[in-house]
């Protein structure tokens, strides 16, 4: 497949669900995005999405639709002049292009405001792709408004997918690579345990203690794999082994890319926490992760409530492939 092109469906190769910001239909079509006169008509006839970086990346969905509906404008019904060019994000199954522009929401009749994280996992493939495109890229802009060589101020060029500096330097949307990872101890059944933590920088939750996956970002010079292992080791001072690789996605809140794996770890082994960056951690069974699920209180010290990370997350993707076996 010609890179930058083609959809991602919401299932991966082997059947199994993709992450939840993983999914698109959009073709990209980045040989069209350094072609001036088609991004000009493209643009008289364009689906638009206005996503608000004032608001935290925010953008209408329709107010009554279920799942939620992304609201996109026609190019000649914007509200503004929006802070940002437009940008070129793809071209629609249907061959309508589709573009971004960095604006105050517009109030619009049957409308609301909402938030990626709190509904990119109920969104259809095609509004997923859309949406987790446009606030990557829109997150990349403010924050590279200036060269961070030169201080010197760029301007977007290549339709949204590149700044330029004065001199013609050249710089191109980043992401963060950053590993996740879901350590189990390859038992099946309802007693097989998974190890989660509760990073020191979450909010608290009124009764609930939040515990996810091990994460961290991948340094430089180092595999997505290395770490893993240099990850677990500094934030619970457990050893993995068998790392699998099992999917990816975008986090752009800024600009990261998940990288999602399964290990091994033996839940006999103590547990030494780093508390700069977790304050708890332990062994959940099959059985406590199904009752957390189903809205059931499982217990986790001090009268709090075990809280499993948000739904649009890789991490809970992650959990759900071992809950249901696929390790």
């Amino acid at each position: 497949m010609t890179a930058g092109r083609g959809p991602v469906r919401g299932a991966d190769p082997s059947g199994e669900t993709a992450p939840p910001l993983a999914r698109s239909t959009l073709d990209r079509a980045a040989h069209r995005r350094a072609d001036p006169a088609w991004l000009a008509e493209a643009w008289e006839r364009a689906r638009v999405l206005v996503l608000d970086s004032g608001s935290d990346g925010r953008t209408l969905v329709r107010a009554d639709a279920s799942p939620p509906e992304l609201v996109l404008l026609g190019s000649g019904a914007l509200p503004e002049v929006p802070r940002s060019v437009p940008m070129f994000l793809g071209v629609e199954p249907d061959g309508v292009p589709v573009f971004a522009v960095d604006s105050p929401l517009p109030e619009l009749p049957g409308t609301r405001a909402a938030h990626l994280r709190d509904i990119g996992h109920l969104l259809l493939d095609r509004d997923a792709g859309i949406f987790t495109t446009a606030l990557a890229l829109t997150n990349w802009h403010v924050r590279h408004g200036y060269s961070s060589v030169t201080g010197h101020p760029t301007r977007v060029d290549e339709a949204g997918w590149s700044r330029i500096e004065p001199d013609g330097d050249r710089v191109w949307p980043r992401t963060d690579p950053a590993m996740i990872v879901l350590v189990h101890d390859g038992v099946d059944g309802i007693e097989g345990r998974c190890l989660l933590g509760s990073n020191a920088a979450w909010a608290g939750i009124p009764g609930g203690r939040r515990y996810s996956c091990l994460a961290g970002y991948v340094e430089p010079g180092e595999s997505a794999e290395a770490a893993v292992l240099r990850e677990v080791g500094e934030e619970v001072g457990v050893a993995v082994e068998e790392i699998v690789y099992a999917g990816s996605q975008s986090w752009p809140f800024p600009g990261s890319l998940m990288l999602g794996f399964l290990a091994l770890a033996d839940p006999e082994h103590p547990v030494h926490l780093d508390p700069a960056e977790i304050t708890h951690a332990r062994w959940f069974t099959r059985r406590e992760i199904g009752a957390a699920l189903a809205g059931r209180p499982v217990a986790v010290g001090d009268g709090d409530r075990l809280v499993l990370p948000p739904p649009s997350s890789i991490a809970l993707f992650l959990i759900h492939r071992w809950l249901d076996g696929h390790c």
